[in-house]
């Protein structure tokens, strides 16, 4: 079972969001997949419950994250997806250690490129593959990158950080598809929000097999999406 563990320090960076739109866009390819939501403020869970009969299977942490990840792999879950808590607990660094791959989400400023450091630096510590997607981005304009989305991945390729080279970006359709219980290939399978989520979830799956076939190597956290 392949385990993606979102994390970040920083709140209002998207983890819950990405989450939860990557696991509806994964439903709908037909793979099985698992939420384990270890966040206190649930917002995975109460998504989930707006699915009704289309609901994923979702564990909270209740003992450990090594039970529950067991219980994902018990119903033969291909992908667990754990959302985390906007803090370095424990907890959070428990899920990065688990993750065979660690998606950290950083909206575009100088703030949140601060914040994704710290998370960065203990992916690196526990040599756990991780890639950053940068989120809530301002549009494209003439097919050029806004001047803070620019500026935010050159300061992340100085760092030399692993970084998605698309964007998701600040689009009305990633929040009204939640508030319907739907991710946005659900909601509008034709829009870009849907095509943007399409592309991170190739680029996630590329960079999977990549690091589940270089589990020996030396350098794991250098793998990018």
């Amino acid at each position: 079972m392949n385990v993606l563990t979102f994390a970040s320090r920083k709140g209002g960076t998207g983890k819950s969001t990405l989450a939860a739109h990557l696991a509806a866009h994964v439903q709908r390819l037909s793979a099985s997949c698992f939420l384990v939501d270890d966040d206190p403020q649930a917002s995975l869970t109460f998504w989930n419950s707006l699915r009704g009969d289309s609901a994923l299977p979702l564990k909270p942490v209740k003992r450990t994250l090594e039970r529950t990840l067991k219980k994902a792999v018990r119903k033969g879950a291909k992908w667990a997806f754990i959302d985390t808590p906007a803090n370095m607990s424990a907890g959070v660094t428990e899920a990065v250690q688990w993750a065979t791959l660690a998606i950290i989400p950083c909206r575009p400023g100088v703030f949140d490129i601060a914040a994704v450091q710290e998370t960065i630096g203990f992916a690196r510590r526990a040599r756990t593959p991780y890639v950053v997607v940068i989120n809530g981005a301002p549009s494209r304009r003439d097919g050029s990158e806004a001047a803070a989305v620019a500026y935010t991945r050159d300061c992340l390729d100085r760092l030399e950080v692993p970084v998605w080279g698309g964007q998701i970006t600040h689009r009305a359709d990633f929040s009204l598809s939640l508030g319907s219980g739907q991710g946005v290939s659900e909601y509008d399978p034709d829009s870009q929000a849907a095509e943007e989520i399409s592309r991170l979830w190739a680029a996630i799956e590329k960079s999977v097999d990549v690091v589940r076939g270089a589990r020996t190597g030396s350098a794991m956290h250098r793998i990018a999406a």
